[in-house]
């Protein structure tokens, strides 16, 4: 979910070829969730193999990453690790909301209302270890980098475009600018539109690009400011305080400077301990072990790991292979051109 700061943040479109030859890290929860959303049959099922197992997030990955890649973006995908204790209260309001989307999800398919069943489904996807495992196991074939964060993904991604190992974060909340991403791409691995459930309609989506900087400026505040107006709206790790929106919040934020003012000021006070909520996004847990290099496309392994195990089409295998294999083609010799 992250923290609502759309009415506050200001972007620019940019098409995928904006990005070529860039680096771009992606919180590979978001990603992956997405996938498990929105890669459904009509009824709302994720797709499966034929022992039951699903494999959305597998074709999420396998052919919307080698589009990304066909672009000559660079992608490196990061893992969460184990979250912030002040984050179980909104995992477990996450899991209530799922249960009760499984039940209308399947009250609409009993009605034959497939419109509404699918709307309700998207709300319902789980993600395993098991599923992280198969697709970091696909990752490593493709030639994909990627990273296991100590806590947050997010956090992660920022801290390695903050220290300038790629050229942004990716990811479809806002939170990576709390983090300190310099800057952020939201919507890369969405293909074309987002099904907005309650207009029952879709509209079509093209990249945005955020840059702190330039967020920060316009909104005359710094970025320990933006952390705090973050917490008087509410974040994953509080509550955030009643009738306080962004625009408000905003506005104390600049009288006032900061929380302990504006408590002090409007007698307010929060739930949670505010330090350890700062100390989230402003000294987040990241690691430096970590490694960016893109390997090679492992066609034996792709194949007998989607096609021969989980039932993809072998003949859309193949062409796949055959772009990444052009992709790392292209960059080994522009990393042997480097050296003369």
């Amino acid at each position: 979910m992250g923290v609502n700061l759309k009415d506050l943040v200001s972007f620019k479109k940019i098409d995928f070829t904006d990005l070529s030859g860039k680096i771009i890290v992606l919180d590979a929860y978001n990603v992956l969730y997405q996938f498990l959303a929105l890669i459904r049959t009509e009824s709302g099922e994720p797709l499966r193999d034929s022992r039951g197992r699903i494999t959305s997030h597998l074709n999420g990955l396998i052919f919307r990453l080698t589009r990304l890649i066909e672009y000559g973006i660079k992608p490196v995908l990061v893992f969460d690790g184990k979250p912030p204790v002040a984050k179980v209260k909104t995992l477990m309001k996450r899991e209530e909301i799922k249960q009760k989307a499984e039940k209308e999800w399947k009250e609409a398919l009993e009605k034959g209302d497939y419109e509404k069943a699918w709307s309700k489904a998207v709300q319902t996807s789980r993600f395993s270890k098991e599923m992280a495992e198969e697709s970091k196991k696909l990752l490593s074939y493709m030639g994909i980098p990627w990273v296991q964060a100590p806590s947050e993904g997010e956090a992660q991604a920022a801290y390695m475009a903050l220290k300038g190992d790629a050229w942004a974060s990716s990811s479809r909340d806002y939170d990576s600018l709390l983090f300190g991403s310099p800057r952020l791409v939201r919507y890369l691995t969405i293909s074309g539109k987002r099904f907005l459930r309650k207009q029952q309609a879709y509209y079509k989506l093209t990249p945005e690009l955020i840059e702190l900087k330039e967020l920060l400026s316009k909104l005359g505040i710094t970025r320990e400011q933006l952390v705090d107006l973050a917490i008087l709206v509410g974040t994953d790790y509080n509550e955030g305080v009643e009738r306080i929106g962004p625009k408000t919040a905003l506005k104390l934020i600049k009288n006032y400077g900061s929380i302990e003012r504006i408590m002090e000021e409007k007698k307010i006070e929060l739930k949670e301990d505010l330090e350890e909520i700062r100390k989230i996004f402003l000294e987040p847990e990241v690691t430096d072990d970590y490694d960016i290099k893109w390997g090679e496309c492992d066609e034996e392994n792709i194949i007998r790991f989607l096609c021969d195990e989980r039932d993809f089409n072998r003949k859309r295998i193949e062409l796949v292979i055959n772009r990444l294999k052009r992709f790392h083609a292209e960059t080994t010799q522009k990393t042997l051109d480097s050296w003369f």
